[in-house]
């Protein structure tokens, strides 16, 4: 493998046909159940006989980037140690480094010293990132009302503040305050 496959790469929707026909094929797949148990997925060469069984994640890759050029946008490989600084850290969560620092100052994130550097795990990172997410869409789903036209609008106001005294509440609760 070449040192420039590790490096990372940025590619352009180009050739809508061949894109097309690819997502066609993919759709039709993923909507086709056949008689296996589970499903496969292929490489085949040029020549006959010559193919090799390719995982289920590395056909995940392969669908998002078929949509993603589908869509008219670029698509970046961009690969990653498993062990990540703290700047790559904020970096993949989109905060400031010292937000990072305060995540593994208080063990919210987990990370391990070499030297006098922290390293986190990609892992942990990823799982965090998700629990964060899956936290926010919470929140959205906890201060939302549903507003009727007619209803007054300092009743929806009253509403939404006890909503997010509650939220508060909660946080401070689950933080041990």
């Amino acid at each position: 493998m070449t040192a420039d496959l590790l490096e990372s790469q940025t590619y352009l929707p180009e050739q809508q046909e061949q894109l097309a026909t690819i997502a066609s094929f993919l759709e039709a797949h993923h909507s086709k159940r056949g008689e296996l148990p589970e499903r496969r997925y292929f490489l085949i060469g040029a020549e006959e006989h010559e193919q090799i069984e390719v995982p289920e994640a590395i056909h995940r890759v392969l669908v998002q980037a078929v949509a993603a050029l589908m869509a008219g946008k670029a698509v970046t490989l961009s690969p990653t140690s498993q062990k990540l600084t703290t700047q790559q850290a904020a970096d993949l969560l989109g905060v400031s480094r010292p937000t990072v620092v305060r995540l593994l100052d208080d063990n919210v994130v987990r990370s391990e010293r070499i030297g006098n550097r922290r390293k986190v795990l990609l892992s942990d990172l990823l799982a965090y990132r998700d629990a964060r997410r899956q936290r926010q869409y919470q929140a959205i789903a906890d201060t939302s009302v549903d507003v009727d036209e007619e209803e007054d609008p300092a009743v929806v106001q009253e509403q939404l503040k006890k909503i997010r005294k509650q939220r508060a509440e909660q946080r401070r609760r689950d933080q041990g305050i």
